[in-house]
């Protein structure tokens, strides 16, 4: 079709079928401008190049590259009516909600529309009896539990980004949080979603009934990172606020030994809400930034949540207290009122901006490990960053294994970039082979496709394929990500593009 975006053909092979270079046509993408206009107002469609910088990259700034245009619809309608023009053009999409996934997940590596869904903040139904609320995508996580006050319930998945990020963008990667530990991840909290696929068609997945006939359609949205479709609702699970809440903060001199109290607390039969592990860097970065009181020559410490009924919360507290004492826990903390509750979370989910006291980019990496291998892992991360001269402060949501490990670089020095790739790369290696994922909440977007075949079968990724192709058979829906083997881009990108500042 003249005038139009082309895509090559399917790669002959059973492990690798990812259409991967979209040649895009200027001419496609000027064809439908007038159309797109019209449709979400002039304001609605992004074409100038300082503005489309904005959108070159997410939080992971290891590489970078700026759609052709993006579009910023109101509604489902909108999104669907410019889908469908896209289509007709040929054209790829890059879903992109608040722009803070880790993984470059929303980088437009071949150039193409990012559809953003930003203006798509209402919260469009909220049903206590039911206990279900219905949200557009583009929703920041915490504005829901914000409308919810006083009404004794709240949305449970708490990512540290949720100040920000969208209930679009959590959906899409299914994200996790501190308290994931006891109540899960977000695909436990969607009941369903509305995604609109490839050509326009507006899909229902799910709905405000649990337990829908048929297949379970909605996890498979859940966590596919764009790539089945565009999201633009979901209706969400509301969770009861517990009766009781009580937050510990243990101190310990050494990583080992707080590594060590987290395989207790869990094998002795206890659930806290939340169990949060913060390394001495981590620490000191934190203090400096919000005065807390964090012993900045701990070297990490405990936040450890536990919540349910007044009726036994004692008793768990006081068995909680004897783990951290029988491992040489040096002091025991615990927030007395709501207020410095409050603040302890926001020094833990606020820790990433205080890094940037450190005068260096941040890699943040995400990977797990069965909980019995904290300690494992943390020696391997000591060793990757003696063996690249890297700094790397660590935080994990530590009762589910989940570890985030912050590698600092200088974005100017390649040889610095190339070291954090791969020392992330042998991170997320060890997780596997310890019998972990390298995944827990952010992603595989761009970043971690390499890993797939270290994880996966070639029948395991065919089938996983095959999956996608029943929703989006040309992967117009965010090319290059998730299951797009080797990441080619990742090297193909940082050469040609830069390197994000």
């Amino acid at each position: 079709m003249a005038g139009h975006a082309t895509v090559p053909d399917a790669v002959p092979d059973g492990t690798s079928r990812d259409r991967s270079s979209f040649r895009i046509d200027p001419r496609a993408i000027g064809a439908c401008l007038d159309e797109l206009r019209a449709l979400c107002g002039p304001d609605g469609v992004v074409t100038d190049r300082p503005s489309l910088l904005t959108y070159e990259n997410d939080a992971f700034t290891l590489v970078a590259a700026a759609p052709d245009a993006v579009i910023l619809p109101r509604s489902t309608h909108e999104a669907a009516t410019a889908l469908r023009v896209l289509a007709a053009h040929g054209l790829p999409i890059v879903p992109r909600g608040a722009g803070t996934s880790l993984a470059g997940g929303t980088v437009a590596v071949d150039g193409g529309v990012c559809v953003c869904t930003a203006r798509m903040r209402e919260i469009l139904e909220i049903n206590l009896r039911d206990r279900y609320a219905r949200v557009q995508a583009g929703l920041a996580n915490l504005k829901l539990s914000e409308a919810l006050a006083g009404t004794g319930y709240h949305f449970a998945p708490d990512p540290s980004s949720q100040m920000v990020s969208t209930i679009g963008g959590n959906v899409a990667t299914n994200a996790g949080g501190p308290h994931t530990l006891k109540l899960g991840v977000t695909t436990n909290h969607v009941l369903g979603v509305t995604m609109i696929l490839h050509d326009g068609e507006v899909v229902e997945l799910g709905g405000p009934c649990d337990d829908a006939a048929g297949f379970d359609l909605r996890s498979l949205a859940v966590g596919s990172e764009g790539t089945l479709g565009l999201i633009t609702e979901a209706t969400v699970r509301l969770a009861r606020l517990p009766e009781t809440v009580r937050t510990l903060l243990a101190v310990f001199d050494a990583v080992e030994n707080a590594a060590q109290t987290i395989s207790e607390v869990i094998g002795a039969g206890i659930l806290p809400a939340a169990l949060e592990m913060i390394d001495r860097l981590t620490l000191q970065c934190v203090e400096a930034a919000f005065h807390f009181g964090f012993p900045a020559d701990a070297g990490a410490v405990l936040i450890i949540e536990l919540d349910g009924l007044e009726f036994g919360i004692e008793r768990q507290s006081a068995a909680v207290r004897a783990i951290c004492e029988g491992h040489r826990c040096r002091e025991l903390r615990v927030a007395e009122t709501a207020e410095r509750r409050s603040e302890l979370w926001k020094c833990r989910k606020k820790a990433f901006g205080a890094y940037g006291r450190l005068g260096k980019s941040c890699c943040t990496q995400d990977g797990v490990v069965p909980r019995t291998r904290v300690p494992d892992i943390l020696r391997v991360i000591d060793e990757v960053g003696r063996k690249y001269g890297l700094m790397i402060a660590t935080m994990m949501h530590a009762g589910d294994g989940n570890i985030h490990p912050v590698l600092m670089y200088d974005p100017k020095d390649e040889r610095d970039v190339q070291n954090v790739l791969e020392g992330s790369s042998e991170i997320l290696s060890a997780c596997i082979r310890m019998g972990g994922t390298v995944t827990g909440e952010h992603g595989i977007g761009i970043e971690k496709t390499r890993h797939l075949a270290e994880m996966f079968s070639p029948a395991d990724l065919a089938a996983q394929h095959g999956v996608r192709e029943v929703f989006d058979p040309m992967h117009r829906c965010n090319p290059h990500k998730m299951l797009a083997l080797g990441a080619p881009c990742l090297e193909r990108l940082r050469p040609a593009r830069g390197i994000a500042p």
